[in-house]
């Protein structure tokens, strides 16, 4: 009897500890959430001076000291003829190639980040310049994309040569944005295309149905809904809603079409995609190469930078995100060890 006091008093303080310790938790990540919108910040990188350290570093390792010594002697008297080549030629300043990065989800939200960006870049570039966008998304929602490659296409606007870049996957929207590119390289297995609108929703009416559960919509309009997930779906509602995809269609094909004109859209907005290689061949891309190469032959002759917009998080958002990982991993372990099975 002793034993089982014992255990349920240490079994009561566990738990009032462990709830202690959930509900300051979820107050710090309350307080993150409702902490008002920061600004981010630029992150500027020199990638050339990156390339020339590796580059050093390397040359160091694989020379023995002598040829190393011979080597640095013959570099700093090719820099200081540069330097004497760039002072007759001060007024032709070396071209900069900006380099950002699109990692794209589903609805496209760092589109934010990419118009600080975009917008970063257009104010010192020059047509002498270039931008240099490495994509890699499998696209998403329409808007969101339109969004995003609307952003790219303001580098064009103002005359600044604009290359995209697929290492990985640039299919549906991810192509929508690659095409604006006045050129577009590939990695040889790179996925592209896939120019098609898809959607797909579940219907639960037989089940609620089923268990005797009425649902009720009232719109205002006759096509305000044309399918639901609750309701039951009539044939000219699925009629209007497979219209809409095909308007969605025909405007991603003229899309494609108007940035990239030579290419034969009929043939290729099938809604499939291609590995690189092929895509050549149909003309989706222009050059096999990864991104890795066209920049370290770009920094041979441009000052290669990349350019970054962040937005910084403050102690409570990193601690309130770790907390609520901790807080749904501490749930599903009582969950786990608590759970009652059906007899």
């Amino acid at each position: 009897m002793e034993f089982l006091y014992e255990y349920g008093l240490f079994f009561a303080k566990a738990i009032t500890f462990v709830i202690a310790v959930i509900a300051i938790i979820a107050a710090i990540a309350g307080a993150a959430h409702k902490q008002k919108h920061k600004k981010g910040e630029l992150d500027i990188t020199d990638l050339s001076e990156q390339f020339e350290d590796v580059e050093h570093h390397m040359t160091e390792h694989l020379l023995s000291k002598e040829e190393f010594k011979q080597h640095e002697k013959e570099l700093k008297k090719q820099q200081k003829l540069q330097e004497k080549a760039d002072k007759n030629n001060e007024s032709e300043a070396k071209h900069r190639l900006f380099v950002v990065d699109f990692k794209g989800s589903i609805d496209a939200r760092e589109v934010n980040s990419l118009r600080e960006e975009i917008s970063a870049i257009l104010a010192v570039a020059t047509k002498d310049d270039e931008v240099f966008v490495r994509l890699e998304s499998g696209g998403g929602m329409v808007h969101g994309y339109g969004l995003a490659s609307s952003q790219l296409d303001r580098v064009r606007q103002q005359g600044i040569p604009l290359t995209a870049s697929v290492d990985k996957v640039a299919a549906s929207g991810g192509y929508m944005m690659a095409c604006v590119a006045d050129k577009i390289i590939s990695a040889p297995f790179a996925i592209l295309g896939s120019i098609g609108v898809i959607a797909q929703i579940p219907n639960f009416n037989k089940l609620l149905k089923k268990h005797d559960v009425d649902f009720e919509q009232f719109t205002a309009g006759e096509f305000k809904r044309t399918v639901t997930m609750f309701g039951e779906n009539t044939d000219k509602g699925r009629e209007k809603f497979v219209e809409e995809l095909e308007e969605t269609h025909v405007l991603f094909k003229e899309f494609v079409s108007e940035h990239r004109p030579s290419l034969d859209v009929a043939k290729v907005a099938t809604g499939e995609h291609w590995f690189g290689l092929k895509a050549k061949e149909l003309g989706l891309v222009d050059d096999i190469q990864t991104s890795d190469d066209y920049l370290l032959q770009a920094s041979k002759e441009r000052k290669v930078i990349a350019i970054k917009y962040e937005v910084k998080k403050g102690i409570a958002e990193k601690f309130g995100k770790a907390a609520s990982v901790s807080v749904e991993s501490v749930v599903n372990k009582l969950w786990q060890n608590n759970r009652i099975f059906p007899s």
